[in-house]
């Protein structure tokens, strides 16, 4: 009888699509299972998110399964490489230990055996994850410093998270009247109304106005939008700020 596992993908950015797409480390999953006897039931996948845990979905959605009675006759997750299950050494080695917890095995395509019955291939796995830390590391300190160019440069959005009253359109930012007429709203309700985080962020839920991600209101997310420079014309960038009147929206 084949030994059951799952499967776990992800690819982060751009910069990722030399290590494989999530089809073809999908299909690499496969193939790798029916080669070596196994019988892959499912496969999760993060597509377009960083290593970090907090946005994983797919991760978290696999946990879920293995802690499905169910589910216990799985015995291993199977990654296309150790870096698609984190670059970082301590995240990797922290959901190793939670599969060891929950009795699981992981299988890696593209390094050997993962145990920890050979100290040197212990040794092995975490070198290549101080080897995808550095590289992660030096990915980011490239994309900083092509976005801090592009934005004193330029004057132009240089990428990450995309604020209330905002959309993109040919690489760049520009009103997206719905959002600005919340963000009005709230400017409005400070200065004029003198009302207070909690009290704002209550008046919204209370209309049902979305936040950016369709969420509740919350005083911290209120607190945030009244203390962005964006709103004001003003982009700032890990301290570089670029003058953009077209953007202003009070």
């Amino acid at each position: 009888m084949s030994k059951k596992i799952i499967g776990y993908c992800r690819v982060s950015t751009d910069n990722q699509k030399d290590e494989g797409t999530i089809d073809i480390q999908r299909q690499a999953l496969k193939e790798y299972a029916e080669a070596n006897g196994y019988d892959l039931v499912k496969v999760f996948e993060d597509e377009g998110v960083s290593g970090g845990l907090e946005d994983r979905a797919g991760l978290a959605e696999l946990f879920n399964f293995l802690e499905d009675k169910e589910n216990k006759e799985v015995e291993a997750v199977l990654i296309f490489k150790l870096d698609r299950l984190a670059r970082d050494l301590r995240i990797q080695e922290n959901l190793i230990y939670k599969l060891k917890e929950r009795e699981k095995g992981l299988l890696s395509i593209k390094e050997p055996d993962l145990g920890d019955s050979d100290p040197m291939r212990k040794a092995f796995r975490q070198f290549m994850g101080i080897v995808a830390e550095l590289e992660k590391s030096f990915i980011t300190m490239r994309m900083t410093a092509g976005r801090k160019s592009k934005i004193k440069f330029k004057q132009k959005y240089a990428g990450g998270g995309i604020a209330l009253g905002y959309s993109t359109k040919d690489k760049d930012l520009i009103i997206d009247e719905a959002g600005a007429d919340t963000i009005r709203q709230i400017f409005k309700m400070k200065r004029y109304q003198r009302k207070g985080l909690r009290e704002i962020a209550r008046e919204l839920n209370r209309q049902g106005t979305p936040t950016a991600r369709g969420g509740k209101w919350h005083a911290g997310t209120i607190k945030y939008i009244l203390a962005n420079p964006l709103y004001k014309g003003n982009m700032l960038y890990s301290g570089i700020e670029a003058k953009r009147d077209d953007l202003a929206l009070l």
